[in-house]
């Protein structure tokens, strides 16, 4: 048995490592509460650099990055008293964020005092998740001589030796009083004794409750696959030093073993390794089963990684052959996202009566018209809502649910909807009157970034249309052939032009745009732009609209050889960045980096 002594130095040894940062003796004055609106960088060694976090309601919690770019980084350095902001840091792992995301869609003059001060959202109204997490990094503060001992907190770190101590009581076994006993799932009934005993520390597993190491306990058995069960000794070792190497062939089963015990910070790490291989399976079985593997094991991180993949792909998993396997789930959850990329809302209709045709019986009426509320009728083309009687489906089986529909859709085209607003029972926040992502012509163009012009801009022009062809014909449209260009060039522009608003209202209304890839300060320059890396690339409306309920929130999707969607970015001041010190940063890799610029064109009402 452990003496006193030993406990009460094995828990401060734990306590220590639990907190994941230096320990700090601050001999002259208690650091003050924090108070509402404070904001702190949190993850680095360096003070002037972090994880941007505002306290708020008594938590501290994040910012999305959407948006961000220097004129908020400025607001927090100059919030926390540094000279200024040198950069923005999208998609860099400070660590753990457990807290709520406080702040989105964050848009700064530059010239706050407080970042609460500026314009956003809401308190905690979001799209994102802590894998946006925005941090910045700032100019440090110049040495001040007059600093008093009142002023100073003196730093001791000691801890870089806490996970090897650790790991080496783990490996010794000394004074372990808890067992546990690993009993290999064959798939028949359980025979027999546990072929493998791990000897464990009470104190160290007592932070998981689920291991249920209380007082009363002296043992727990774990049933364990054949595959899984070489990783779990590794798996226990992780929780006294908080490290392991990971591959391919043990993400699953960390990740399987961390969510059975509850140890988060290797869940949703070994989570996001999932990432890597979403890409890689065209048939889109493996996303599938990640999706429904993630809803078993609470995972939300990989949830929504894997649903994430599937909204911004969703033409390739419509041509899958894991798409008439889909659960009512999984197409209810797509049906609900606003980041669909689809050619347009008919598209989605045609896809949804397919698959409801295909389940046949097995699907029933409730759920079936469940699915069809989640269908945004109002941003159906209206040349296709005249269709819909004679070539849907479904409409004869579910013709109140199509009338009701194709109604509010006529009334969305035909009247003004700053018309509708004195009408009490519209409600314009309703997702059926907001745009997915629609890449259909005129509504996106395609730039290949590593064809770049020279000095004047080259103009490609793409012929606008809209609709007319058969959900067979929708695909992703090749990039169209150019003439050598060459290797020193630096810009290249595209004109197109769309209509103001997809409403019948706005057929004959139309804007131009331009859309440019920069890769040089130069190119940037010549537009009086300031670039932080390349390739930037810029959306910019050449005329009025004339119209101030109408607001764009275009889109820029970074495509990966032409086969899938890698990222995708929003506009901010035309500018969308998608690339950190001249690397781009995607939510799934690309092989080779092999990128393609769309840009997206989303007008939507205010």
């Amino acid at each position: 048995m452990l003496t006193h002594q030993k406990l009460c130095a094995l828990w401060l040894l734990v306590l220590v490592l639990d907190t994941g940062s230096a320990f700090k003796l601050s001999f002259f004055k208690r650091k003050p509460e924090p108070q509402e609106g404070e904001v702190r960088l949190f993850g680095s060694k360096n003070a002037s650099e972090g994880r941007v976090e505002v306290y708020h309601e008594g938590e501290w919690g994040t910012v999305c990055d959407d948006g961000w770019d220097l004129a908020e980084a400025q607001v927090v350095c100059r919030q926390l008293n540094f000279p200024g902001a040198k950069s923005v840091v999208i998609g860099k792992d400070y660590g753990e964020a457990n807290g709520p995301i406080w702040l989105d869609d964050m848009k700064c003059e530059g010239t706050e005092k407080r970042l609460s001060s500026c314009s956003f959202l809401n308190w905690a109204v979001t799209d994102c998740s802590h894998k946006e997490d925005v941090g910045v990094i700032c100019e440090p503060a110049t040495t001040d001589t007059n600093m008093t001992p009142v002023d100073a907190t003196y730093s001791l770190d000691h801890t870089f030796s806490l996970s090897d101590e650790l790991g080496q009581i783990f490996d010794r076994g000394n004074g372990c009083d808890f067992l546990i006993l690993l009993r290999i799932e064959t798939g028949l009934q359980e025979e027999g004794s546990p072929e493998t005993t791990i000897c464990t520390h009470k104190l160290i597993l007592s932070k998981f409750p689920l291991f249920n190491a209380s007082e009363e306990t002296t043992s727990i058995t774990v049933s364990i696959s054949q595959a899984c069960q070489p990783h779990f000794t590794s798996f226990i070792r992780y929780i006294y030093t908080r490290k392991v190497d990971v591959t391919f062939s043990s993400v699953q089963c960390l990740h399987w073993m961390a969510s059975k015990f509850g140890v988060k910070p290797l869940m949703e790490v070994t989570g996001r390794l999932f990432t890597k291989i979403l890409p890689e399976d065209a048939s889109f079985h493996t996303q599938v089963s990640l999706y429904e593997y993630a809803n078993e094991t609470g995972d939300l991180v990989l949830q929504e990684n894997c649903m994430q993949f599937l909204a911004w792909n969703y033409q390739n998993l419509n041509k899958s052959p894991a798409w008439t396997s889909l659960s009512f789930e999984v197409l209810q959850a797509l049906l609900s996202r606003s980041d669909l990329v689809v050619p347009d809302e008919y598209f989605v209709l045609q896809t949804l009566e397919s698959w409801i045709t295909e389940k046949g019986n097995s699907t029933s009426m409730e759920s079936q018209v469940d699915l069809l509320s989640r269908i945004r009728f109002p941003m159906i083309p209206a040349e296709k809502l005249y269709e819909l009687q004679s070539k849907s489906s479904l409409y004869s089986i579910h013709k109140d649910v199509y009338h009701e529909n194709i109604f509010k859709a006529f009334e969305f085209n035909i009247l003004l909807f700053s018309s509708r607003l004195s009408d009490t029972k519209f409600n314009k926040e309703d997702d059926c009157y907001h745009p997915r992502i629609y890449i259909t012509k005129p509504w996106s163009t395609d730039i290949d970034p590593s064809r770049i012009g020279e000095t004047d801009p080259v103009q490609l022009h793409y012929p606008s249309y809209m609709g007319g062809r058969r959900y067979s014909d929708y695909r992703y449209q090749p990039i169209p052939t150019i003439p050598p260009i060459s290797p020193r060039s630096r810009t290249i522009t595209e004109s197109f032009s769309t209509p103001i608003h997809n409403s019948l209202i706005f057929q004959d209304k139309t804007v131009q745009w331009k859309a440019n890839v920069l890769k040089s300060q130069q190119g940037c320059s010549r537009l009086s732009l300031t670039c932080n890396s390349f390739p930037a690339a810029r959306l910019s409306l050449q005329s009025s609209t004339g119209q101030r309920n109408v607001l764009f929130r275009n889109r820029l999707l970074v495509m990966c050889q032409d086969k899938y969607v890698s990222q995708v970015q929003d506009f901010k001041d035309n500018m969308a960045h998608t690339t950190v010190n001249d690397t781009h940063i995607v939510s799934y890799p690309c092989p080779e980096a092999q990128f393609t610029y769309r840009f997206v064109v989303r007008p939507d009402y205010n």
